[in-house]
């Protein structure tokens, strides 16, 4: 099982993980692909460092977002999530869906700091 965090704005994938309004977390069997669980979540308030720990806490394994520095790809990676940017803005399922398959389309990093 993982467990995916993405970042949501109305619903849908938000560009900058730091600005989003809620986080979805959806459990995932890495078997089949299949969502088991999705919980939306809000987060503590944007600073460097905290939304990495606090998704930690929530049991993330791997954030999926349009952009991300690098210096809290790092923070996320010493966390023990991984880090998948550039996603298109989808809303979860599709983006779980498509990542799980494998076929989800990467554009650029959304963010340049």
């Amino acid at each position: 099982m993982i467990k995916i965090a993405i970042p949501l704005a109305d619903g849908r994938l938000c560009a900058h993980f730091g600005h989003c309004q809620q986080f979805a977390l959806l459990d995932v069997d890495e078997q089949t692909g299949k969502t088991t669980n999705q919980k939306l979540l809000t987060p503590p308030p944007h600073e460097p460092g905290v939304l990495p720990r606090w998704l930690r806490e929530q049991g993330a394994n791997v954030i999926i977002a349009g952009g991300m520095g690098q210096r809290a790809q790092q923070i996320f990676e010493q966390n023990g999530i991984k880090v998948v940017v550039g996603a298109p803005s989808h809303g979860p399922e599709q983006l779980v869906a498509d990542y799980c398959a494998g076929t989800l389309a990467f554009g650029a990093n959304l963010c340049d700091h």
